[in-house]
């Protein structure tokens, strides 16, 4: 399965003392009640998400990163509340037809007042793309930064034709953790291409810095896209940089 560096949880067993909340808590049946305490039984099915962490009345669980056995989004059930943020899935086939009654293809791909969604996988956050996911075999990536989706009113046609959405913040979310699970997922997938889309401000420089650091240690062939975008969506700067095999720089 491989390994890589990423949020799991992490038991206090001193300060457990048995209850089982956590366990019924955990949907992805990462976690046991074994000789009394909670124990973390298979770290591949843990999602880092933390749903148990509410529910310990000993405050005996917490969050750590840490090189860990890759999520195993295949095997995961969908979350009491019917969120299916930790199953890996393809949209292509799921998608509702009645969405795009009347609408030509191209006019479904024009972005503004369209109402066929581009969108072809689940989930989208990079945290809980699962490294194995069948849709990223030879995928062109799209890696966008969380609030261009909000600044684009015509995202899904500008920029989703054709590729597979991953989106983070590289201010909020863990950018050393997003840089080796993109290593991982350039390295044993084979990616196409990536584009990058970010914002026109300085935290989004981040994102960049971290994909390219991620493209250098997988050393794989590979075109990397640049697109700026500002605060009304309109394009800034856009610049195509080609990766070798051998140097594994630009």
């Amino acid at each position: 399965m491989g390994k890589s560096v990423r949020p799991v949880i992490r038991i206090d067993e001193e300060k457990c003392d048995g209850c089982g909340l956590c366990a019924e808590a955990c949907h992805e049946g990462a976690i046991a009640i074994l000789g009394g305490k909670a124990r973390l039984v298979s770290e591949s099915h843990c999602d880092g998400l933390g749903d148990c962490l509410g529910e310990c009345p000993r405050g005996a669980i917490t969050i750590e990163t840490r090189e860990a056995e890759n999520f195993d989004g295949k095997a995961a059930e969908p979350l009491a509340c019917g969120c299916p943020g930790t199953m890996a899935r393809s949209l292509k086939e799921v998608m509702n037809p009645d969405l795009s009654i009347g609408k030509s293809p191209e006019s479904q791909r024009e972005g503004i007042g369209a109402f066929a969604s581009n969108l072809v996988n689940w989930p989208v956050q990079l945290s809980l793309v699962p490294v194995n996911a069948p849709y990223l075999k030879g995928a062109r990536l799209l890696m966008a930064a969380d609030c261009t989706l909000a600044a684009c009113p015509d995202f899904h046609g500008r920029f989703l034709d054709g590729r597979i959405l991953l989106m983070g913040c590289p201010k909020l979310d863990d950018a050393k953790f997003y840089e080796e699970k993109l290593r991982s997922i350039i390295a044993e997938n084979g990616i196409e291409s990536i584009e990058v889309v970010t914002m026109e401000v300085p935290c989004c420089s981040g994102l960049v810095r971290l994909v390219q650091s991620a493209i250098e240690a997988a050393k794989k062939p590979i075109r990397l896209t640049l697109t700026r975008v500002g605060i009304h969506g309109e394009q800034k700067q856009n610049e195509t940089i080609r990766y070798c095999v051998i140097e594994g720089t630009k």
